[in-house]
Protein backbone atom coordinates (compact mmCIF):
# COMPACT_ATOMS: atom_id res chain seq x y z
CA UNK A 1 0.00 0.00 0.00
CA UNK A 2 1.33 3.58 -0.89
CA UNK A 3 0.97 5.63 1.72
CA UNK A 4 -0.42 9.28 0.41
CA UNK A 5 -0.37 12.08 3.30
CA UNK A 6 -2.56 14.66 2.81
CA UNK A 7 -2.09 17.71 5.16
CA UNK A 8 -4.95 20.16 6.34
CA UNK A 9 -2.60 23.46 6.53
CA UNK A 10 -1.23 24.63 3.60
CA UNK A 11 0.77 27.45 2.13
CA UNK A 12 -1.96 30.30 2.33
CA UNK A 13 -2.67 32.45 -1.18
CA UNK A 14 -2.43 34.65 -1.30
CA UNK A 15 -0.19 35.94 1.27
CA UNK A 16 0.83 38.85 2.35
CA UNK A 17 3.04 38.60 5.33
CA UNK A 18 3.15 42.57 6.37
CA UNK A 19 -0.48 42.63 6.26
CA UNK A 20 -0.94 39.78 8.91
CA UNK A 21 1.69 40.75 10.71
CA UNK A 22 -0.38 44.51 11.40
CA UNK A 23 -3.80 42.44 12.42
CA UNK A 24 -1.86 40.02 14.71
CA UNK A 25 -0.56 43.61 16.53
CA UNK A 26 -3.90 44.96 16.53
CA UNK A 27 -5.43 41.56 17.85
CA UNK A 28 -3.11 42.17 20.95
CA UNK A 29 -2.86 45.55 21.31
CA UNK A 30 -4.66 47.66 23.95
CA UNK A 31 -6.96 46.43 26.20
CA UNK A 32 -8.43 42.33 25.93
CA UNK A 33 -6.69 40.19 22.68
CA UNK A 34 -8.84 38.90 19.90
CA UNK A 35 -8.34 35.70 19.50
CA UNK A 36 -9.92 34.85 16.64
CA UNK A 37 -8.08 36.87 14.88
CA UNK A 38 -4.99 35.42 15.95
CA UNK A 39 -6.43 31.74 15.20
CA UNK A 40 -7.20 32.91 11.79
CA UNK A 41 -4.13 34.34 10.86
CA UNK A 42 -1.64 31.71 12.06
CA UNK A 43 -3.58 28.65 11.72
CA UNK A 44 -4.54 30.12 8.41
CA UNK A 45 -0.74 29.98 7.33
CA UNK A 46 1.43 27.46 6.39
CA UNK A 47 5.07 27.00 9.33
CA UNK A 48 7.34 28.65 6.37
CA UNK A 49 4.64 31.67 6.43
CA UNK A 50 4.62 32.34 9.96
CA UNK A 51 8.06 32.43 9.91
CA UNK A 52 7.55 35.57 7.21
CA UNK A 53 5.07 36.94 9.49
CA UNK A 54 7.82 36.64 12.53
CA UNK A 55 10.48 37.86 10.73
CA UNK A 56 8.15 41.45 9.41
CA UNK A 57 6.44 41.38 12.59
CA UNK A 58 10.39 41.89 14.45
CA UNK A 59 11.15 44.21 11.82
CA UNK A 60 8.02 46.10 11.83
CA UNK A 61 7.38 46.91 15.22
CA UNK A 62 10.63 45.82 17.05
CA UNK A 63 8.94 43.04 18.78
CA UNK A 64 9.59 39.25 19.24
CA UNK A 65 5.70 38.02 18.28
CA UNK A 66 6.11 34.73 20.25
CA UNK A 67 6.96 36.68 23.63
CA UNK A 68 3.61 38.85 22.70
CA UNK A 69 1.69 36.01 22.01
CA UNK A 70 2.97 34.14 25.60
CA UNK A 71 1.81 37.47 27.02
CA UNK A 72 -1.31 37.95 25.54
CA UNK A 73 -2.39 34.26 25.69
CA UNK A 74 -2.43 31.30 28.04
CA UNK A 75 -2.63 27.70 29.09
CA UNK A 76 -3.39 25.03 26.13
CA UNK A 77 -4.39 27.87 24.02
CA UNK A 78 -1.43 29.18 23.69
CA UNK A 79 0.30 25.86 24.08
CA UNK A 80 -1.21 25.39 20.76
CA UNK A 81 -0.30 28.75 18.91
CA UNK A 82 3.18 28.70 20.48
CA UNK A 83 3.66 25.41 18.71
CA UNK A 84 2.62 26.26 15.73
CA UNK A 85 5.16 29.47 15.83
CA UNK A 86 8.05 26.82 15.85
CA UNK A 87 9.87 25.65 12.78
CA UNK A 88 8.20 21.46 13.22
CA UNK A 89 11.85 19.76 13.67
CA UNK A 90 12.22 22.69 16.46
CA UNK A 91 8.47 21.52 17.95
CA UNK A 92 9.45 17.85 18.02
CA UNK A 93 12.95 18.81 19.27
CA UNK A 94 11.20 20.86 22.34
CA UNK A 95 8.65 17.35 23.14
CA UNK A 96 11.45 15.14 23.35
CA UNK A 97 13.38 16.98 25.72
CA UNK A 98 9.97 17.62 27.89
CA UNK A 99 9.40 14.37 27.79
CA UNK A 100 12.73 13.57 29.60
CA UNK A 101 13.09 16.66 31.58
CA UNK A 102 12.25 16.36 35.48
CA UNK A 103 11.25 12.78 37.43
CA UNK A 104 10.29 9.73 34.93
CA UNK A 105 10.45 9.59 31.42
CA UNK A 106 7.24 10.01 28.90
CA UNK A 107 8.29 6.90 27.09
CA UNK A 108 4.88 6.54 24.62
CA UNK A 109 6.19 10.49 23.76
CA UNK A 110 9.55 8.80 23.15
CA UNK A 111 7.87 6.15 21.09
CA UNK A 112 5.46 8.43 18.96
CA UNK A 113 8.24 10.61 17.89
CA UNK A 114 11.10 8.45 17.70
CA UNK A 115 9.82 4.72 16.20
CA UNK A 116 7.83 7.11 13.38
CA UNK A 117 10.64 8.40 11.60
CA UNK A 118 12.47 7.89 7.94
CA UNK A 119 16.34 8.07 8.87
CA UNK A 120 16.45 11.03 6.85
CA UNK A 121 13.52 12.74 9.14
CA UNK A 122 15.51 11.36 12.50
CA UNK A 123 19.25 12.95 10.96
CA UNK A 124 16.98 15.96 11.23
CA UNK A 125 16.22 15.59 14.52
CA UNK A 126 18.84 14.61 16.30
CA UNK A 127 20.90 17.74 14.73
CA UNK A 128 18.39 20.19 15.84
CA UNK A 129 17.81 18.49 19.12
CA UNK A 130 22.19 19.27 20.07
CA UNK A 131 21.99 22.61 18.42
CA UNK A 132 19.41 23.51 20.76
CA UNK A 133 20.04 21.31 23.96
CA UNK A 134 23.77 21.28 23.82
CA UNK A 135 23.35 17.49 24.42
CA UNK A 136 23.21 14.90 21.87
CA UNK A 137 19.83 13.38 21.99
CA UNK A 138 21.06 9.37 22.34
CA UNK A 139 23.05 10.33 25.14
CA UNK A 140 19.83 12.23 27.13
CA UNK A 141 17.87 9.31 25.97
CA UNK A 142 20.70 6.66 27.42
CA UNK A 143 20.36 7.70 30.68
CA UNK A 144 16.86 8.07 30.89
CA UNK A 145 15.45 4.88 29.47
CA UNK A 146 17.17 1.35 29.78
CA UNK A 147 17.22 -2.32 29.00
CA UNK A 148 16.22 -3.44 25.46
CA UNK A 149 13.68 -0.21 24.97
CA UNK A 150 16.56 1.76 25.23
CA UNK A 151 19.25 -0.51 22.74
CA UNK A 152 16.42 -0.28 20.18
CA UNK A 153 15.69 3.89 20.58
CA UNK A 154 19.71 3.99 20.84
CA UNK A 155 19.02 2.37 16.97
CA UNK A 156 17.22 4.52 15.42
CA UNK A 157 18.72 7.87 16.80
CA UNK A 158 21.72 7.03 16.03
CA UNK A 159 20.75 6.34 11.94
CA UNK A 160 21.18 3.10 11.39
CA UNK A 161 18.01 2.56 9.26
CA UNK A 162 17.95 2.46 5.83
CA UNK A 163 17.23 5.22 4.06
CA UNK A 164 14.05 5.67 1.62
CA UNK A 165 16.50 5.65 -1.24
CA UNK A 166 17.95 1.96 -0.90
CA UNK A 167 16.20 -0.63 -3.24
CA UNK A 168 13.42 -3.24 -1.68
CA UNK A 169 15.24 -6.35 -1.93
CA UNK A 170 12.66 -9.34 -1.57
CA UNK A 171 15.13 -12.25 -1.01
CA UNK A 172 16.62 -10.15 1.77
CA UNK A 173 12.67 -9.88 3.16
CA UNK A 174 12.16 -13.41 3.10
CA UNK A 175 15.74 -13.83 5.51
CA UNK A 176 14.94 -11.30 7.82
CA UNK A 177 11.37 -12.76 8.37
CA UNK A 178 12.96 -16.24 9.35
CA UNK A 179 15.30 -14.60 11.60
CA UNK A 180 12.30 -13.11 13.02
CA UNK A 181 10.42 -16.04 13.24
CA UNK A 182 13.37 -17.95 14.43
CA UNK A 183 13.74 -15.45 17.68
CA UNK A 184 10.69 -15.22 18.70
CA UNK A 185 7.80 -17.76 17.85
CA UNK A 186 10.05 -20.91 17.04
CA UNK A 187 11.89 -20.86 20.15
CA UNK A 188 11.43 -20.69 23.84
CA UNK A 189 11.50 -17.28 25.27
CA UNK A 190 12.66 -14.25 22.55
CA UNK A 191 15.85 -12.86 21.47
CA UNK A 192 15.21 -9.29 21.09
CA UNK A 193 18.36 -8.25 19.95
CA UNK A 194 17.64 -9.67 16.52
CA UNK A 195 13.83 -8.24 16.43
CA UNK A 196 15.93 -4.79 17.50
CA UNK A 197 18.16 -5.33 14.42
CA UNK A 198 15.69 -6.14 11.60
CA UNK A 199 13.18 -3.17 13.14
CA UNK A 200 16.10 -0.46 13.39
CA UNK A 201 17.91 -0.87 9.87
CA UNK A 202 15.37 -2.16 7.57
CA UNK A 203 13.85 1.25 5.49
CA UNK A 204 9.66 1.34 6.38
CA UNK A 205 8.79 0.21 2.47
CA UNK A 206 11.82 -3.49 3.33
CA UNK A 207 9.58 -3.75 6.62
CA UNK A 208 6.26 -4.07 4.84
CA UNK A 209 7.43 -7.11 2.77
CA UNK A 210 9.19 -8.88 5.77
CA UNK A 211 5.68 -8.83 7.56
CA UNK A 212 4.01 -9.98 4.43
CA UNK A 213 6.96 -12.17 4.22
CA UNK A 214 6.46 -13.56 8.13
CA UNK A 215 3.03 -13.60 7.85
CA UNK A 216 3.78 -16.26 5.03
CA UNK A 217 6.27 -18.08 6.72
CA UNK A 218 4.25 -18.48 10.29
CA UNK A 219 0.75 -18.16 9.18
CA UNK A 220 0.34 -15.21 12.18
CA UNK A 221 0.83 -11.61 11.85
CA UNK A 222 3.83 -9.61 13.01
CA UNK A 223 1.81 -7.85 15.62
CA UNK A 224 0.49 -11.59 16.76
CA UNK A 225 3.90 -12.40 17.33
CA UNK A 226 4.79 -9.00 19.01
CA UNK A 227 2.33 -9.33 21.21
CA UNK A 228 3.36 -12.92 22.72
CA UNK A 229 6.64 -11.73 22.56
CA UNK A 230 7.12 -8.44 24.21
CA UNK A 231 6.26 -6.41 26.91
CA UNK A 232 6.06 -3.15 28.20
CA UNK A 233 7.54 0.33 26.15
CA UNK A 234 9.76 -2.42 24.05
CA UNK A 235 6.08 -3.78 23.21
CA UNK A 236 4.86 -0.35 22.46
CA UNK A 237 7.88 0.64 20.16
CA UNK A 238 7.93 -2.49 17.69
CA UNK A 239 3.59 -1.69 17.36
CA UNK A 240 4.68 1.64 16.96
CA UNK A 241 7.26 0.43 13.68
CA UNK A 242 4.76 -2.12 12.43
CA UNK A 243 1.94 0.31 12.44
CA UNK A 244 4.01 2.91 11.04
CA UNK A 245 5.07 0.75 8.40
CA UNK A 246 1.19 0.02 7.26
CA UNK A 247 -0.60 2.88 8.13
CA UNK A 248 1.21 6.07 9.99
CA UNK A 249 -2.76 7.77 9.31
CA UNK A 250 -3.67 4.83 11.91
CA UNK A 251 -1.11 4.66 14.55
CA UNK A 252 -1.88 8.40 15.12
CA UNK A 253 -5.40 8.44 14.94
CA UNK A 254 -5.26 5.49 17.32
CA UNK A 255 -3.04 7.87 19.73
CA UNK A 256 -5.54 10.34 18.96
CA UNK A 257 -8.84 8.07 20.23
CA UNK A 258 -6.38 6.84 23.57
CA UNK A 259 -5.67 10.44 24.16
CA UNK A 260 -9.39 11.47 24.19
CA UNK A 261 -10.74 7.80 25.75
CA UNK A 262 -11.79 7.47 29.28
CA UNK A 263 -11.55 10.05 32.05
CA UNK A 264 -9.50 12.99 31.30
CA UNK A 265 -7.75 14.36 28.22
CA UNK A 266 -4.14 13.88 27.67
CA UNK A 267 -4.16 17.33 26.34
CA UNK A 268 -0.20 17.34 25.32
CA UNK A 269 -0.60 14.52 22.85
CA UNK A 270 -3.42 16.14 21.26
CA UNK A 271 -1.84 18.84 20.75
CA UNK A 272 0.98 16.91 19.86
CA UNK A 273 -0.28 14.76 16.91
CA UNK A 274 -2.63 17.95 15.55
CA UNK A 275 -0.15 20.67 15.21
CA UNK A 276 2.87 18.06 14.11
CA UNK A 277 1.09 16.44 11.35
CA UNK A 278 -1.42 18.89 10.43
CA UNK A 279 0.84 20.15 7.29
CA UNK A 280 1.92 16.26 6.67
CA UNK A 281 -0.99 13.98 7.27
CA UNK A 282 -3.86 15.62 9.60
CA UNK A 283 -6.62 14.64 6.66
CA UNK A 284 -5.39 11.40 5.69
CA UNK A 285 -5.43 11.01 10.18
CA UNK A 286 -8.87 12.09 10.28
CA UNK A 287 -10.53 9.92 7.36
CA UNK A 288 -8.69 6.92 9.21
CA UNK A 289 -9.84 7.69 12.51
CA UNK A 290 -13.83 7.63 10.98
CA UNK A 291 -13.11 4.30 9.56
CA UNK A 292 -11.76 3.34 12.73
CA UNK A 293 -14.01 4.62 15.31
CA UNK A 294 -17.26 5.44 13.62
CA UNK A 295 -17.27 9.34 14.76
CA UNK A 296 -15.25 12.14 13.37
CA UNK A 297 -12.22 13.48 15.02
CA UNK A 298 -13.86 16.85 14.82
CA UNK A 299 -16.84 15.82 16.89
CA UNK A 300 -14.42 13.87 19.23
CA UNK A 301 -11.84 16.93 19.75
CA UNK A 302 -15.03 19.18 20.09
CA UNK A 303 -16.38 17.15 22.67
CA UNK A 304 -12.99 17.27 24.68
CA UNK A 305 -12.00 20.91 24.56
CA UNK A 306 -13.62 23.92 25.35
CA UNK A 307 -13.19 27.89 24.08
CA UNK A 308 -10.05 29.23 22.36
CA UNK A 309 -8.31 25.91 22.52
CA UNK A 310 -11.10 24.41 21.37
CA UNK A 311 -11.57 27.07 18.44
CA UNK A 312 -7.78 26.76 17.42
CA UNK A 313 -7.64 22.85 17.41
CA UNK A 314 -10.55 22.27 15.54
CA UNK A 315 -9.47 24.81 12.61
CA UNK A 316 -6.28 22.82 12.61
CA UNK A 317 -8.27 19.61 11.62
CA UNK A 318 -9.95 22.08 8.78
CA UNK A 319 -13.65 21.13 7.66
CA UNK A 320 -15.44 18.47 9.88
Amino acid sequence: MDYKPVPTVKDAAPFDASQDAQVLRAAMKGFGTDEQEIIDVLVGRSNQQRQTIKAVYEAEFERDLVDDLKDELGGKFEDVIVGLMMPPVEYLCKQLHASMAGIGTEEATLVEILCTKTNEEMAQIVAVYEERYQRPLAEQMCSETSGFFRRLLTLIVTGVRDGLDTPVDAAQAKEQAAQLYSAGEAKLGTDEEVFNRIMSHASFPQLRLVFEEYKELSGQTIEQAIKHEMSDELHEAMMAIVECVQSPAAFFANRLYKAMNGAGTDDATLIRIIVSRSEIDLETIKQEFERIYNRTLHSAVEAETSGDYKRALTALLGSA
